[in-house]
């Protein structure tokens, strides 16, 4: 918009509002051209010189030196915006109305004048908080400025699992999604996966691989809870583990297998055992939780809360710009909040790709004759809930929690199956099944088969004896059968 004539100008005039300003001359340059950088910063607005507070049309004297002020205070607008000029010259006078307009620049704000960025509110053009001009900034850079893209040069190669690394690259060539061809270089790796730059390692590196003894990032964290009843009035088991994004998926699978009870049905001559909720829809639950979260705030973790008749999964974040809940639960494209850290899920074959994630939780419920899951999006967190089959008759917790002693996690099996026929040490039971970290496979796979008497050490009065190796017992090889 350029105002030509003296009739736009006073159709402009009635009052000042979120997009108008009156200045009696350009002796209030400054304070014009702050207001001008609130316009950008919203929904544009024009900011006119010679005109009174009251609406009272003045004028003023224009010559060169003007000009160039008014030239030099708009080259202090970053990034360059374009600023119309329009000079309306007044009837019988040698005065003029100066105007100053700038258009709605939504995909290039925030902008600032001499390094401050401005707002208006209605009528006032104020300083911008520095919360808002964060979240501008995000908008138009938030491919610069995300934090799993950060650089981390406190951090180095030693602090990362190198075994996980390789393990992703063994398990991402398997599926497909990685070629033959890329190597056991660790920093080649890395570059690949978009998690070094130069020998800089990024927050996405750490969030991935960090070893556990070196992990510093408190929001990788994971709080895990199962209550009696349908309330947090009681605890019965509660958890809060921090480490890798590997570490905290296979805990929250370990705890979910623990606590959610089997159901079985006859399938031709077998018996099929399954979750009260379907596997695969409470795993794309978990994984979607800890890739999409916000990692930015230092105290953001991920929740899990069993319940009598429900699961809820919450962590930290907001639905992508311009989305909304129907959005989400429709065909959608795939838009990570974290595309780096999904990226490796996905060459790793741990996530779905191209948003059909959610599409797989539905389906997954749906065929289990489970009630819809329900997402929620409030303030800065999203939750996911599963509610079982019938919250009228809901499993007792002591019968609950008692069925889910006895039964066996995936881990547990493993680890039997590994025993079959065979006597080993924690160090080559480790090396078989792939892992690296000795509190996870305590945790995990030694102290449940332990305690439910599938296996059994050596030398039980001992348990850190150097020669210790563990076998299977009778109701291990029962289990196998």
């Amino acid at each position: 918009m350029k105002i030509y004539t003296l009739d736009t100008v006073k159709e402009l005039i009635t009052c000042e509002s979120q997009t108008v300003e009156f200045k009696k001359s350009t002796g209030q340059l400054e304070r014009g051209m702050e207001t001008i950088c609130a316009f950008l910063n919203g929904e544009g607005g024009t900011v006119l010189f010679g005109v009174h507070d009251s609406g009272k049309i003045l004028g003023q004297d224009v010559a060169d030196t003007t000009k160039r002020d008014i030239a030099n205070a708009i080259n202090r607008i970053e990034p360059q915006a374009e600023v119309q000029i329009s000079y309306v010259p007044l009837p019988d006078s040698d005065k003029q109305i100066i105007t100053l307009h700038v258009e709605e620049s939504r995909y290039e704000r925030p902008f600032t004048y001499k390094g401050c960025p401005y707002h208006r509110i209605e009528s006032v053009t104020t300083t911008m908080p520095q919360a808002v001009y964060n979240d501008l900034l995000m908008a138009r850079d938030g491919h610069k400025y995300r934090w799993e893209k950060l650089e981390d040069k406190d951090l180095s190669l030693k602090d990362l699992d190198e075994n996980e690394i390789l393990k992703t690259v063994r398990l991402g060539i398997n599926a497909g999604r990685l070629p033959e061809n890329t190597g056991n270089d660790i920093p080649a790796i890395l570059e690949k996966f978009g998690l070094m730059s130069n020998g800089v390692l990024n927050n996405a590196a750490m969030v991935l691989f960090a070893n556990p003894d070196t992990f510093g990032y408190t929001q990788c964290l994971l709080r895990l809870a199962r209550f009696r009843g349908t309330d947090k009035t009681e605890f019965i088991d509660s958890q809060r583990i921090q480490g890798n994004i590997f570490l905290l998926f296979d805990a929250a699978m370990a705890f979910i297998f623990k606590h959610l009870s089997l159901s079985g049905k006859i399938e031709g001559f077998e018996r099929e055992e399954q979750l009260t909720i379907p596997y695969k829809a409470i795993r794309e639950g978990v994984i979607n939780s800890l890739c999409h979260r916000c990692y930015r705030e230092p105290g953001g973790s991920v929740g899990i809360a069993i319940y009598d008749d429900r699961v809820e999964i919450e962590n930290p974040g907001t639905l992508p710009k311009g989305w909304n809940l129907d959005k989400l639960l429709s065909e959608h494209e795939s838009q990570p909040q974290n595309p780096i850290i999904a990226n490796v899920l996905y060459k790793r074959k741990v996530l779905e790709s191209w948003g059909r994630g959610i599409n797989l939780i539905m389906n997954e419920c749906k065929n289990a004759n489970l009630p819809k899951p329900e997402f929620e999006a409030s303030g800065n967190s999203i939750k996911l809930v599963f509610r079982y089959a019938s919250i009228n008759n809901p499993t007792s917790t002591d019968q609950a929690t008692d069925q889910a002693t006895d039964q066996a996690t995936d881990q547990v099996l493993r680890l039997v199956s590994l025993l079959n026929g065979k006597h080993l040490s924690i160090k080559q039971i480790m090396k078989e099944i792939g892992l690296s970290h000795r509190h996870t496979f305590r945790t995990n796979y030694l102290h449940p088969a332990l305690k439910n008497g599938y296996i059994v050490p050596d030398y039980p009065e001992q348990p850190n004896h150097p020669r210790q190796k563990y076998s299977l017992t009778e109701k291990g090889k029962t289990l196998l059968k």
